[in-house]
C-alpha cells in the first residue's frame, strides 16, 4: 500500500482500535489510575499523568502528521514550550527570534533572568546576527516561521544545516501553519511544537500543546520531563482535539481560500499602509515560503496609514470578526498585537520586532469568503 496522505492520517488516527466493544471512534479514558496485573506487575498504564490511552492516540496521530518519531501532548501550548526548555542547563545558550509570539518571549526572558539558561534574542532573517549567534555555540535554536504577527519567513533548512555543525538542536514553532502546510522535521529540525489550541483543534474550545521529535530517544527524554513536571494533557481535552484533527485538512483549505480573498481587498485599499502575507510577490519571504511551505497559511497582518483612532474605528466596524486573542479557529478573529498577544513585550522590544500601534492581525476563519471580504472592505471604507 502506498504511503498514507495527511487527510487519511488525520481522519483515521485511533479509528477501530477498541478491542472491548469494537467502537469505531476510540473511547475517552477518563480514569486517573489503572489496576496492576499483580504484585509488581504494571500494565501499559498505571497513572494518567504518566500515560493515558486517549492522550497517546492524539500524540501518535500528530507525530505521524509531522513525520516524527514521538509525540508528547501537554496541557497548553506554553507548557509545550516550557517542556523544551527542560533540555537546557544554566550554562546553555538558547537563541530565539526577536519577533516571536509574546507569550514565548515572556517565558524565555523570565526563565533566563532566573538563571535557567543563557538567552540571545536576534533577528533570524539577519545573516550577521545569525553568524554571531552560531559563533556563541548555542544548545537550542528556536525558530518561528511564519512569525507572529509579522509573518516573517525564516530559512528553516539553512538554520538546521548550520545547527548540525555546532551540535545544536533546532525547535520550530509550527502553530501558524499546522502539519498540513509545513513539516519542519523534513527540513532538518529536531523538534516541532504546536499550540494545539489553534489550527489542530480548530474550534476554540480546548487549550493544549504538543511536542513532536525527530528521534525516539529525544522524545523519551522529553516525555520523562513532561511527567516529572506534571504538564501532560487531559484525556477529555485529547479526545476533543483528536476530533478537531479529523477535519484539519479540509479546514486548512478553506482557511487559505478565505485569507487570499482578504489579502486582495487589503492590498488594494488606500487606507492600508502595508500587508504582511507571504502569498504576496512583494513579501520578502515569498520565494522562501513557496520552497519550504505547502501553502501560505491563513494568518495575516497589516498596518493602517492613520493612527490608533483609525484602528479603533476599523475594529468597531467589523461585523464578522470577533476581537479576541488566539487564532486558528473556524471563526474569524481580529487582534491588536501591541495591546493583546504581545503586551508582555515592553515598548522597546515591540518596536524592535516591528510591532506598531497601527498593526492589526487577522486569524481568517472558514465563513463565506465573499462575506468576509465585503465586511473588511466596508470597515476600511468607514475609517
Amino acid at each position: 500500500m502506498s504511503k498514507k496522505n495527511l487527510a487519511t492520517i488525520a481522519v483515521r488516527g485511533g479509528i477501530e482500535n477498541d478491542g472491548q466493544y469494537n467502537a469505531v471512534v476510540p473511547p475517552i479514558y477518563l480514569s486517573s489510575t489503572y489496576a496492576f496485573d499483580g504484585f509488581d506487575q504494571k500494565g501499559p498504564y498505571d497513572y494518567s499523568r504518566c500515560g493515558n490511552p486517549s492522550r497517546d492516540i492524539l500524540a501518535n496521530t500528530l507525530a505521524e502528521l509531522e513525520q516524527g518519531q514521538h509525540g508528547i501532548v501537554t496541557a497548553t501550548g506554553t507548557a509545550a514550550i516550557n517542556l523544551i526548555c527542560q533540555l537546557l542547563k544554566p550554562e546553555d545558550l538558547l537563541v530565539v527570534p526577536h519577533d516571536c509570539y509574546g507569550g514565548s518571549y515572556r517565558l524565555f526572558v523570565n526563565l533566563a533572568a532566573r538563571g535557567a539558561f543563557k538567552l540571545k534574542v536576534i533577528d533570524q532573517t539577519n545573516q550577521a546576527e545569525l553568524d554571531a549567534a552560531f559563533a556563541a555555540q548555542p544548545k537550542i535554536i528556536w525558530v518561528e516561521s511564519p512569525s507572529n504577527p509579522l509573518l516573517r519567513i525564516t530559512d528553516i533548512g539553512d538554520i538546521c544545516a548550520r545547527a548540525k555543525q555546532c551540535d545544536a538542536l533546532v525547535a520550530v514553532d509550527n502553530t501558524f501553519l499546522s502539519p498540513v502546510l509545513q513539516q519542519p522535521l523534513t527540513l532538518g529540525a529536531d523538534i516541532v511544537v504546536h499550540s494545539t489550541t489553534k489550527y489542530i483543534n480548530g474550534h476554540s474550545d480546548v487549550v493544549g500543546g504538543v511536542v513532536v521529535t525527530k528521534t525516539k530517544e529525544l522524545g523519551e527524554e522529553l516525555a520523562w520531563w513532561a511527567n516529572c513536571i506534571g504538564i501532560t494533557g487531559s484525556a477529555f481535552d485529547s479526545y476533543l482535539t483528536l476530533r478537531g484533527v479529523r477535519t484539519l485538512v479540509p479546514r486548512m483549505k478553506q482557511h487559505q481560500k478565505n485569507s487570499l480573498a482578504l489579502v486582495k481587498v487589503l492590498d488594494a485599499h488606500p487606507a492600508v499602509k502595508q500587508v504582511n502575507h507571504p502569498s504576496l510577490a512583494s513579501h520578502p519571504g515569498h520565494e522562501l515560503a513557496k520552497k519550504q511551505q505547502l501553502g501560505f497559511g491563513a494568518m495575516l497582518s497589516f498596518e493602517l496609514k492613520g493612527g490608533v483612532e483609525q484602528v479603533t474605528q476599523f475594529i468597531k466596524a467589523l461585523e464578522h470578526f470577533s476581537l479576541a486573542e488566539s487564532l486558528g479557529g473556524v471563526e474569524s478573529l481580529v487582534c491588536h498585537p501591541a495591546t493583546m498577544t504581545h503586551a508582555a513585550m515592553d515598548e522597546a522590544a515591540q518596536l524592535k520586532a516591528g510591532i506598531t500601534q497601527t498593526l492589526i492581525r487577522f486569524s481568517v476563519g472558514i465563513e463565506d469568503a465573499e462575506e468576509l471580504a465585503e465586511d473588511v472592505k466596508q470597515a476600511l471604507d468607514s475609517i
